[in-house]
């Protein structure tokens, strides 16, 4: 709820992330310290509990890639608006018979998602499975009494399932398979991507970049290109790819940093279709 609601005022009202964040502290979304919000450590709690749930694995929080959204600018949701996306703060868990992939972080999602419109401090748990097809739950995820209402509900099942001399987690948790899938390292994750790069206003240098993606084997999906506010001589490339490898993209970006016409980082988010 804290970070969808950070988004939303970056999205909607282009706001910066420092001003919001103080904002959903002032309202009481944020704690003080705020990290496990922005940084993705409680949705990775949340989403640890849920694939165990879903796919009968141990909680395994320690292998969840964790990422969070203090990185990302307005102009991001802006570009990505522009490109028929939002940015929301995901966790996410598949698993397809193999290895199991648990990730939270900054994710593009199609403009035309239920997912997609979920703004403010509200929350939403997306799930696909073979049979039922695609399904959606959605509530309040900030807040006194949304939080308070769920710590209460959680104390209650625990005293109900005690109380009658059961030992062990409750029955939804307590599942397990006989083999325990692997959990999959980011870097062997296949995803699409969206790269914002801040590069010299020069002749050639797209043919420089493109070049590089050429020999990456990487397809560029879209590419829009941005004159940048601070000077005509920088200007802004927004490039959306096809899926490739997390080892395979992080190698190109270490290439697009090596040239001298790149300014800054490489700005890099995660797509999903989820379809």
């Amino acid at each position: 709820g804290t970070s969808n609601y950070i988004l939303t005022e970056m999205t909607k009202n282009s706001r910066s992330f420092n001003e919001v964040l103080l904002e959903a502290q002032r309202l009481g979304y944020a704690e003080s310290d705020p990290s496990f919000d922005i940084e993705g450590i409680d949705a990775a709690h949340k989403l640890t509990i849920m694939a165990s749930i879903a796919f009968g694995i141990p909680v395994q929080f320690d292998a969840v890639y964790t990422e969070g959204i203090s990185a990302l600018s307005s102009e991001d949701m802006q570009y990505a608006d522009e490109l028929g996306y939002q940015i929301k703060h995901l966790g996410i868990a598949k698993y397809d018979g193999g290895a199991v992939e648990l990730r939270v972080h900054p994710t593009l999602i199609p403009n035309n998602l239920l997912l997609a419109n979920v703004e403010g401090v509200m929350n939403a748990v997306y799930v696909h499975g073979d049979a039922i097809g695609s399904s959606l739950s959605y509530g309040a995820g900030a807040g006194a009494g949304p939080t308070a209402s769920a710590v209460v509900a959680d104390l209650v099942d625990l005293s109900r399932h005690f109380d009658g001399g059961a030992k062990g987690l409750p029955e939804p948790l307590g599942f397990t398979q006989l083999s325990v899938p692997t959990v999959l390292p980011i870097t062997e994750v296949t995803t699409s991507y969206y790269l914002h790069l801040n590069v010299n206003n020069r002749v050639g240098i797209m043919a420089d970049i493109t070049k590089l993606f050429s020999e990456s084997a990487i397809n560029i999906e879209a590419l829009i290109q941005k004159d940048s506010q601070a000077s005509d001589a920088i200007i802004s490339i927004i490039i959306l790819t096809n899926d490739v490898l997390e080892k395979t993209m992080n190698a190109l970006i270490d290439r697009l940093m090596s040239m001298n016409d790149i300014f800054g980082k490489v700005a890099k988010i995660r797509v999903e279709q989820l379809s």
